[in-house]
């Protein structure tokens, strides 16, 4: 079901890199609802990944660009209002990579070199691209800039490692430009806490399955999809949620409101069947 909430309004949307994308989710349900788009990754991802086809499905423009470079992120920017006619509405940022993640360095073991690319990469792109967008006042009043977060940011989650610090930075950048972006435009920032998803990212994280399994049991709405995910992201895109902003706003089925759940009791004490 469709309710037209993006109708006339642009965006760009970075990050997405195939179908499994949480940010692909989003660029074809913020087409869906009538909104136009510009995608944008890496080259590197680009021949990785899919990206033509969304935009093929979305009637959609790809820029090439590394969000780690200002010189890109600038680029994207200034592109992007020309491919859709001036400023836009909204921008997705759902960019995040740990080397030391993939490389099976544990946090007490850092290879502090990756560090400095996780942070880069996760976090700090972020700020270039409110940087840059506030620079050129590339977004409307009353627009809406979303970037994708994760509870690790608050609660030390096993195996996500170095993320948990770049999801924590990602958090605050979130705050310090929502305040002056709300201040001098009526732009909103948030972030989006996400349940974890088997993304292609995801998917690198240590006992993700088990971790998948342990939130499903814990969470009482069970684990929110990517889809999920995308129907949520478009309602802070849209002029619904106009005064919502410097905000974490958990999507996880109620996981990060949870101590114990009697799902995940029974899992591991078989004779706990009585209890509510």
């Amino acid at each position: 079901m469709t309710y037209n909430l993006l109708k006339g309004k642009t965006g760009i949307i970075f990050g997405a890199l195939n179908d499994r994308s949480i940010a692909w989710k989003i660029a074809a349900k913020a087409h869906e609802e009538g909104a136009k788009l510009v995608l944008t990754n890496t080259p590197v991802a680009l021949r990785l990944g899919t990206l033509e086809k969304l935009a093929e499905d979305t009637g959609s423009q790809i820029i090439p660009a590394d969000a780690t470079k200002s010189e890109d992120v600038e680029n994207v920017i200034l592109k992007s209002m020309d491919i859709l006619g001036g400023k836009v509405d909204f921008i997705l940022h759902s960019i995040g990579m740990s080397p030391n993640v993939r490389k099976g360095f544990t946090y007490d073991n850092l290879r502090y070199d990756n560090f400095l690319k996780t942070l880069d990469i996760s976090a700090l792109s972020f700020h270039k691209i409110l940087l840059f967008a506030r620079k050129h006042d590339a977004i409307n009043k009353w627009g809406s800039v979303v970037a994708i977060s994760y509870v690790a940011a608050q609660r030390t989650l096993y195996g996500y490692n170095d993320m948990g610090d770049a999801k924590a930075l990602l958090e605050s950048i979130a705050r310090s430009f929502g305040y002056m972006y709300g201040r001098d435009k009526k732009i909103r920032v948030n972030t989006i806490s996400q349940s974890p998803t088997m993304t292609t990212a995801g998917s690198g994280v240590k006992g993700i399955g088990s971790l998948l399994d342990f939130t499903e049991r814990m969470s009482p709405l069970g684990n929110a999809t990517a889809d999920d995910c995308a129907n949520y992201c478009v309602t802070l895109f849209s002029d619904l949620t106009r005064k919502v902003t410097m905000q974490n706003l958990y999507h996880d089925g109620g996981f990060s409101s949870m101590g114990m759940s009697l799902k995940a009791m029974t899992q591991y004490d078989k004779s706990f069947n009585n209890c509510d």
